[in-house]
């Protein structure tokens, strides 16, 4: 039922936040797509059609996602994946018919824009997000 169309976005959480805004549009030749005030910190990076969001570790949204990154610990948030357009409820359904839980759909920025997505974790616990087309 459900139909992947492709990577919408990653989330990098960092503690280095200048290294990591050089490393990706100075030796990779992404944009800054989006920033948001540092105290939220939250800078989003365009890499062709896909984003990668950088999250300063010490800022409002980073702390939601614990510690700083480690060598021992991820760094990784999560990714998310656009999804063929489906209404949200058949959507929600059919990941409770397979037993997995997912929060309820909100509006996110993502890299086609704002749009419906809804949160869920993998069998190891790796957070998943999937953007509905609608």
């Amino acid at each position: 039922m459900i139909e992947i169309h492709g990577l919408d976005h990653i989330v990098l959480r960092t503690t280095h936040m200048a290294d990591m805004q050089h490393f990706y549009c100075t030796v990779l030749g992404c944009t800054i797509e989006r920033e948001l005030p540092p105290d939220f910190g939250l800078v989003q990076l365009r890499a062709g059609t896909a984003l990668i969001d950088l999250v300063a570790v010490d800022s409002v949204l980073g702390r939601i996602g614990g510690g700083p990154p480690t060598h021992g610990a991820n760094n990784m948030d999560h990714f998310c994946l656009q999804i063929k357009a489906l209404p949200e409820e058949d959507i929600l359904r059919y990941l409770a018919s397979h037993g997995i839980a997912a929060g309820p759909f909100e509006q996110r920025y993502g890299a086609q824009g704002f749009g419906n997505s809804v949160y869920l974790q993998d069998p190891e616990g790796n957070t998943v997000e999937l953007r509905n087309r609608i």
